[in-house]
């Protein structure tokens, strides 16, 4: 049985100065992988200046044996000899169905944690965050004078929902609940 989804974290340390170059790589390599077979979506989260450093792209397939047929195609691996020059480490990472990517911890083996767990461990997470995000986050949309609207204010707050169990929740969370987690 083939697993449906799959998604790949890509993660490029960029060098110094080489921001730029790398922006139009991403240009050029965007396209390129949307047209490739079943491809679902492309996101690229930018390095905050001064606080991070590195880009992460996240790749959506419908099945992970077409997200690695391009992942290991000449095509990508042609791009990627391109772009070698403005990386400050080797191309790294990670192929996961669903959402496993937000429970790899960096110390844990590959293997991701029954379903059941992810979800309990997603839905603690995402729901204090979705009762207290709002009340910063309304308030500044607002000192902007940003129309108010449903669509407009859950924009921004799924924004910063995910920003936050990407960056800053998730890689502790799983950390502090390992044993159960990966039990």
């Amino acid at each position: 049985m083939e697993i449906r989804g799959a998604s790949v974290v890509i993660s490029h340390h960029i060098l110094d100065g080489k921001q730029d170059l790398y922006e139009d790589w991403l240009h050029e390599i965007e396209p390129i992988c949307r047209k490739s077979v079943v491809h679902i979506d492309w996101q690229i989260i930018r390095p905050i200046p001064n606080l991070t450093f590195n880009y992460t792209v996240i790749i959506r397939y419908d099945t992970v044996e077409n997200l690695k047929t391009w992942m290991e195609s000449d095509t990508r691996k042609k791009l990627i000899d391109k772009a070698k020059p403005f990386f400050a480490r080797d191309d790294h990472y990670a192929i996961r169905s669903g959402l496993d990517f937000l429970f790899q911890a960096e110390d844990q083996p590959v293997k991701s944690p029954v379903r059941w767990k992810q979800y309990l461990v997603t839905w603690s997470a995402i729901f204090p965050l979705s009762m207290l995000i709002p009340l910063g986050v309304i308030p500044v949309l607002n000192l902007f004078n940003i129309p108010e609207n449903k669509v407009i204010h859950s924009f921004f707050v799924s924004g910063v929902v995910v920003f936050i169990m990407i960056y800053l929740l998730m890689p502790r969370y799983t950390k502090l609940i390992k044993n159960w987690l990966y039990k």
